[in-house]
């Protein structure tokens, strides 16, 4: 999928091959098969082009990854902490990614009235501000309170 999502193209089982063999010796059946099994699941979907297939993305990357988080935050008994304790593990780079998205994600539904963005917040303010929310008790770092919060949870501990 990398190859795929690389050249944003249609690809044949050939263009991979001769990619693959620039780092490592691989067969072409082998190439050919991965194709297959990809097209089978639904990650590409193929259209011949004389005796080959050209084989393109249903969806990017970016998508992929996307589904991917959504998935796992899914599957969380607690999927509030588990979202604090994903942003605790972000480094600042990936904050700033993070806060750019949800003000793009804000801006495109104006029934969601967005807090004040950072750019007008005073600097002092912006290098103050806790690397946890404020709803998140200090005793229990990575957790918020949610309904039944005075229940232990077993994962938790």
């Amino acid at each position: 999928m990398s190859r795929v999502w690389q050249w944003n193209r249609p690809v044949t089982v050939r263009e991979v091959l001769e990619d693959l063999q620039r780092e490592r010796s691989i067969a072409y059946t082998t190439v050919m098969t991965v194709m297959d099994n990809l097209h089978q699941k639904g990650w590409v979907r193929r259209e011949v082009d004389g005796r080959a297939y050209r084989y393109t993305a249903v969806s990017t990357r970016a998508a992929y990854a996307a589904a991917l988080m959504n998935e796992a935050w899914s599957k969380s008994d607690n999927p509030a902490a588990a979202l604090v304790a994903f942003f605790g593990m972000m480094s600042p780079t990936q904050r700033d990614a993070l806060e750019d998205a949800v003000r793009m994600v804000s801006a495109d539904r104006p029934e969601v009235v967005p807090e004040a963005a950072p750019e007008t917040a005073p600097e002092a303010t912006r290098e103050a501000a806790p690397e946890v929310p404020p709803e998140v008790p200090p005793e229990v770092p990575g957790e918020v309170p949610s309904e039944g919060a005075d229940r232990e949870h077993p994962a938790g501990r």
